[in-house]
């Protein structure tokens, strides 16, 4: 794609070449390219009509189905920006990333009708909103929206600034932050996906279980295939059983999930594994994969399980493990094309292969910057070098590895602990279904690891035993001081574990918060 090709540009494209295939399956109804392409187009002409004009903000607040890809695209032909809502955010957050981007206009789907009901009272500027309900082809105002006559405004976009979405990235700290993508940005990300990832138009049909707001499921899951000519399948709860059924079905030839998912996969009964054969290969993101997770989903399934990476702000996949090529279980493999990665210390100088720093990433994938928060957009950046906040390395033949996130760094008796490699050791013990490790103060040694631990159905396991495991793995300053067993570790709508949960139990625990 040339470098001012808008992601407009390049979906008609791919609708004009393969306008006969299959775009998306949702349930019983698929739609060729060509129906994405018209229904979206549409879309766009209802939107103006109702007043939205370029620059102006949409939210999209809708589970995975062919109609959030319909609305996000119309909303972009339409000359506006896509602003996703979480799912699982609570009333009080939609209402701030509504009003932070000031939004003009709320597109929801009707299960989360009675939040809106809640919000609505808090949200000024909106010119109208519009429920999508379940059955949407039967939907007065569905179709009024989509049964438009006219043409889609030639837009003029600088796709280089011009921004498609604002995705609000969960704040571990403070409010959320709305990383501003642009054309360029997700243009070049998707191109790079379909490229590293080797996947074939017209062949590939995607599994999408990910929550379609989320930036690893709306670029690798939706805008790659919607620009390449691939097929996808959105799947709105993830339900191993029915998921499986609908692979099967379907014949999915690429799963995307997160490493939980693989790891609640695990349990998957022996009869129904047959349903994930037709998946050619699995891409894993979002969160570190345990290593003895992925060999037991790779030994039970008999696929391989690719890993790779990348925030938000890099719209958001900057490397993953060559497909077909040597894959390095614990790494993240290698820079995708048109990504470019280093290794900073803490004066930003760059370090030697194998030593530990900052992971920082360069390229035309990486985000405008922050929406209204220029403080906070030159605090991330190196000069053009984006500061991703995860520490880790790079190997002699480019492969990275990810340790942990910066601010998830234990320092015990000044020694730097990561606690991903204190998770890996967790993983490995029978018996231990999800694991996390984070710090808390203390007064003797600074901090001290404290792991977090859920059991499979069945295991009884005792914090000496916990503990006992890791002194025969792990140094004696790694070894968690404190063990606390939960039923299930919290998870955000992506199924990524949640650390500043753990963080304000313990605070809570502690008498800090209440």
């Amino acid at each position: 794609m040339r470098a001012n090709t808008s992601l407009i540009d390049a979906f008609n494209k791919s609708a004009k070449e393969h306008a006969t295939d299959l775009a998306v399956i949702d349930g019983d109804r698929s739609y060729s390219f060509a129906e994405i392409k018209k229904s979206s187009d549409q879309f766009a002409v209802g939107l103006i009509a109702k007043g939205i004009s370029q620059g102006d903000r949409v939210a999209l607040y809708c589970i995975n189905s062919a109609n959030f890809a319909i609305a996000y695209m119309g909303i972009v032909k339409a000359g506006a920006i896509v602003v996703p809502i979480n799912l699982l955010q609570k009333p009080a957050e939609i209402a701030y990333v509504m009003n932070n981007a000031s939004v003009s206009a709320l597109i929801y789907h009707e299960a989360f009708e009675a939040n809106v009901d809640i919000v609505r009272p808090d949200i000024s500027n909106l010119l109208f909103e519009l429920c999508i309900r379940r059955d949407a082809e039967k939907s007065v105002a569905w179709n009024t929206l989509l049964n438009n006559a006219g043409d889609v405004p030639n837009l003029d976009i600088d796709a280089a600034n011009d921004l498609v979405a604002i995705l609000y990235t969960s704040g571990t700290t403070g409010e959320p932050k709305g990383a501003m993508l642009t054309h360029q940005n997700l243009v070049t990300n998707t191109a790079s996906v379909f490229k590293a990832m080797k996947w074939r138009a017209g062949e590939e049909v995607i599994s999408l279980v990910l929550p379609m707001f989320h930036a690893f499921a709306a670029t690798v899951g939706m805008l790659t295939p919607l620009t390449h000519g691939c097929c996808f399948v959105p799947v709105s709860k993830f339900e191993p059983d029915s998921l499986l059924l609908c692979i099967e079905e379907n014949k999915c030839t690429v799963f995307l999930g997160v490493p939980s998912m693989y790891n609640v996969m695990l349990n998957t009964k022996a009869e129904k594994v047959s349903r994930f054969k037709s998946i050619r290969l699995c891409i894993s993101g979002g969160a570190s994969m345990p290593v003895d997770v992925l060999n037991r989903f790779e030994e039970k399934f008999n696929v391989p399980i690719y890993e790779g990476d990348g925030p938000t702000e890099c719209s958001p996949v900057t490397c993953v493990n060559p497909i077909g090529g040597i894959r390095k279980v614990g790494t993240v493999g290698l820079a995708v094309p048109n990504v470019e990665m280093k290794i900073l210390d803490e004066k930003g100088e760059e370090l030697p292969l194998g030593e530990i720093g900052e992971i920082a990433v360069r390229g035309a994938g990486v985000m405008k910057g922050y929406w209204k928060r220029p403080a906070e957009t030159a605090e991330t950046f190196h000069n053009d070098w984006f500061l991703t906040g995860d520490l880790g390395n790079e190997d002699e033949e480019g492969y990275f590895s990810i340790l942990d996130r910066k601010k998830d760094m234990v320092i015990v008796n000044g020694m730097n602990v990561y606690p991903r490699i204190i998770e890996e050791v967790l993983y490995r013990l029978d018996g231990v279904r999800e694991a996390a490790v984070i710090g808390m103060p203390d007064k003797t040694h600074g901090e001290i690891p404290v792991a977090y631990i859920s059991l499979d159905e069945g295991f009884e396991l005792a914090s000496n035993d916990i503990r006992s495991w890791c002194r025969q793995h792990l140094g004696s300053y790694e070894v968690p001081r404190k063990v606390i067993f939960l039923d299930e570790l919290p998870k955000n709508a992506a199924g990524k574990i949640v650390k500043r949960v753990l963080n304000k139990q313990g605070e809570v625990e502690r008498g800090i918060d209440k």
